[in-house]
């Protein structure tokens, strides 16, 4: 058997032989088209300037916070006073100094965790490494002065000196005080803040001790000042119930109207048209700024992000639910009205069972992004983890707490992923039992 040259498969198949020129400008026309649309949002966003404008020191610093905590060495130059404490709390100020602090008298050493060693006194800062002292400064009526070469990771003003020779160290000397920032990998007392009596411990040690019972150890856990345990198990339940109260609420009423909204189901285009734009208005108006609405009438609480998840889902499982029944298969349908059944019998037995899987599929996933939705609605006034979540942000002090919440949100979605597709399943099979 010959094979066919290329003249006889394009005069037999010429369009997938011969180039299609009209396809191929098309395809370099939208290339083009698609480069100055992402030119247009550069220059429109003035992206450029931001990228000028971004603080990366800034970012370091905030990203180290998030997995390491740090205490604050304080001299002030006014009083003489000496204050160690944690995060710059003064109520968490150490009530005898630590072993890495040493005083001899009016001269203070200060053992740093990358090798440095810190000598702070009235007159000024020694910073030391290896022996060498790599910064010298002293304060002066006018301001502090830098004795030893200037660094590339220092930075010098009239009224102030500060620098962060290692990532775990920094030191800001000014007229009025010197302060060390003596950072370590960690989230301090996570499990025991430094009012319980359990201070001190690790969990393990506190779990085995056999004069401490059980429920002090998780009492003291649950009421930690520092961590709010307690308080952002409580908020992330409510993020829960809205993400849950709002989708379950959305796909109860979507139901019905999707029902209306299907052209295969309802015969009065006039009535699906009116239902489709109510889904088109639901869903177009974001959760965000339903939200925004409902905190104004009804004032912050979860009631107003149940509501905003509520009437958004609404509007796009109506969408979703009239899609999946209209493209239901007529021969079913067919075939139960030809042993007599009504409409709804038919509806019931005919579509319902095609749709079912769809339906349960599409609910439970919402259930799950809702959760994320729901964190960020919280953040704008509904409560909830999203709530905690901003106040960590707001102060940019406390973003071990902040990364701390972002981790258990995390776990919550996946924990929802993986309970939703277990419940898909079982739901799916047990509607196709009862149907069958």
């Amino acid at each position: 058997m010959s094979t066919p040259d290329l003249e006889t498969l394009a005069a037999t198949y010429p369009r997938a032989v011969n180039r299609n020129w009209r396809a191929l400008v098309g395809w370099l026309g939208g290339l083009v088209v698609l480069v100055g649309y992402l030119a247009y949002i550069w220059q429109a966003f003035d992206v450029s300037s931001a990228l000028a404008r971004a603080n990366m020191d800034r970012a370091r610093i905030l990203a180290l916070d998030s997995y390491a905590y740090k205490h604050h060495v304080e001299l002030s130059l006014k009083t003489g006073k000496l204050m160690v404490n944690l995060e710059g709390n003064r109520r968490a100020a150490f009530k005898e100094l630590p072993e890495w602090v040493e005083q001899d008298g009016e001269i203070t050493r200060v053992e740093m965790p990358a090798g440095e060693i810190a000598y702070i006194s009235q007159q000024g800062l020694r910073l030391e490494h290896n022996g060498e002292v790599i910064a010298d400064i002293t304060v002066t009526a006018d301001g502090p002065v830098l004795n030893t070469p200037a660094q590339d990771w220092m930075r010098i003003a009239p009224n102030k000196i500060e620098g962060r020779p290692h990532r775990l160290t920094r030191f800001i000397v000014t007229k009025n005080k010197i302060t060390l920032h003596v950072y370590s990998i960690g989230w301090e007392n996570f499990w025991f803040d430094n009012s319980s009596p359990l201070h001190g411990m690790t969990l393990w040690q506190a779990l085995t001790a056999r004069d401490i019972p059980l429920s002090q150890v998780g009492a003291e856990i649950w009421s930690n000042n520092e961590w709010q345990h307690g308080q952002i198990f409580h908020a992330m339940l409510i993020t829960i119930l809205m993400a849950f109260c709002g989708t379950i609420l959305a796909a109860v009423c979507a139901l019905p109207l999707s029902f209306m909204a299907a052209k295969n189901i309802n015969p009065l285009w006039l009535l699906r048209g009116v239902v489709k734009r109510v889904f088109d208005f639901l869903r177009g108006v974001d959760a965000l700024i339903w939200s925004l609405i409902f905190i104004r009438a009804f004032g912050m609480g979860p009631l107003s992000g149940i509501l905003a998840i509520w009437f958004t889902d609404t509007g796009t499982f109506g969408k979703l639910f009239s899609e999946a029944i209209e493209n239901a298969e007529k021969k079913q349908m067919e075939g139960v009205g030809s042993v007599g059944a009504g409409k709804v019998q038919t509806t019931w037995f005919g579509v319902i069972p095609q749709v079912l899987p769809v339906l349960i599929s599409q609910t439970l996933y919402f259930l799950e992004s809702n959760t994320r939705s729901a964190t960020v609605i919280g953040m704008l006034g509904a409560g909830g983890i999203g709530l905690k979540l901003a106040d960590t942000m707001r102060t940019g002090q406390d973003w071990e707490n902040t990364m701390y919440i972002i981790t258990l949100i995390i776990i919550v979605v996946i924990a929802m992923d993986n309970v939703s597709g277990w419940l898909r399943i079982r739901l799916i099979k047990g509607a196709e039992k009862n149907i069958l």
